[in-house]
C-alpha cells in the first residue's frame, strides 16, 4: 500500500534536523546532516524508519513487490511517499537494517557505494519523457561516480524539471529546467545558465561543487544553498561551470509557478 505523507508541520522536528544559530553573516549548524536513509535507520515512537531515494523517481514492477515485501515483513505494511519523491518505510523492527539493506541491494535500489546513499535526493517530473529522464539518470550515475560529493548533506535537492514547471518550483538547490531547443536551464543561488543538453548532467554536479566549496569557505556547515551567508550568492558557479567544460551562457531566471 502506497499512502501519501501529509505535509509536517514546521513546528516539528524533522528527522536529521539539526539546530541552527544565527549570527550576522549567516546560519551555522551546530552539527553534521543526520537525515535518515535506507541504511541509516531513524528510531521513530512507531519504530525504526527507513527513507528510501527514487532519483528518478521511476520503479520496475519487481522493485515494487520487493518493497511491499519488504513494508510487510519488515515494517508496518505501509509504504509512504514523502514531499520530496522519497520512500519511507516505518515501524521497522529492532535490527532489521541488515535484512533490510539485502533486499534493497538485490533490487537495484542502493548505489554501488553505501557513502553516496543519502546524497541522491532529486526530483524529477513525474511525466517527463525519456530525455529528461535520462539526464536524471546520468546525474545520478555521476553523483555516485565522485567521491567528494559525499560532502553533500542529505538535505540538498536537485530538481529535473521537464518544463512544465512542476518540480521546478519546489525550491531545489539546483534545478535543470527543459527548454524548447533541447538544451536545459540551470538554475542555483539565484542565477541560471543555458546549458546544452549533452552538458546539463556535469553542470549540475558542477553547481553542487561549487556549494560545498562556498559552504567550507564560509564555515557555516551548511547543509543547503539558502543557509549560506546572502543566500549562496557568493558562490562561483560560473568557475565550476568552466572548470568542468561546460559551456554556460547567462540567461534571466525564469518565474516559478506556486505548487499549491
Amino acid at each position: 500500500m502506497l499512502a501519501a505523507m501529509p505535509p509536517e508541520s514546521p513546528k516539528r522536528p524533522q528527522p536529521g534536523e539539526g539546530h541552527i544559530r544565527k549570527r550576522p553573516s549567516g546560519r551555522v549548524r551546530d552539527r553534521g546532516d543526520a537525515c535518515p536513509g535506507a541504511l541509516k535507520l531513524h528510531r521513530a515512537d512507531d519504530g525504526a524508519l527507513a527513507r528510501l531515494r527514487l532519483p528518478t523517481g521511476v520503479l520496475t514492477e519487481r522493485q515494487i513487490r520487493v518493497l511491499a515485501d519488504a513494508a510487510d515483513r519488515l515494517g508496518d505494511g505501509r509504504l509512504s511517499l514523502t514531499s520530496r519523491g522519497n520512500l519511507e518505510l516505518r515501524g521497522l523492527g529492532e535490527g532489521c537494517g541488515l535484512d533490510l539493506a539485502e533486499l534493497l541491494r538485490g533490487a537495484g535500489l542502493l548505489p554501488a557505494s553505501e557513502a553516496h546513499e543519502r546524497i541522491r535526493n532529486m526530483v524529477v517530473s513525474p511525466l517527463a519523457g525519456p530525455g529528461v529522464q535520462a539526464a536524471a539518470r546520468e546525474l545520478d550515475a555521476l553523483l555516485c561516480a565522485r567521491a567528494w560529493t559525499t560532502g553533500l548533506s542529505g538535505r540538498f535537492l536537485f530538481a529535473v524539471d521537464d518544463g512544465r514547471g512542476d518540480v521546478a518550483a519546489l525550491g531545489a538547490d539546483v534545478t535543470l529546467l527543459a527548454a524548447e531547443d533541447d538544451g536545459f536551464l540551470l538554475t542555483a543561488a539565484g542565477r541560471a545558465y543555458r546549458i546544452a543538453g549533452p552538458d546539463a548532467p556535469a553542470a549540475a554536479l558542477a553547481a553542487a561543487r561549487a556549494f560545498l566549496t562556498a559552504a567550507e569557505t564560509a564555515g557555516t556547515g551548511a547543509w543547503r544553498i539558502a543557509e549560506l551567508p546572502d543566500a549562496g550568492h557568493e558562490m562561483d558557479v560560473t568557475g565550476q561551470l568552466a572548470r568542468a567544460g561546460v559551456a554556460a551562457a547567462p540567461a534571466p531566471v525564469p518565474p516559478t509557478r506556486s505548487c499549491a
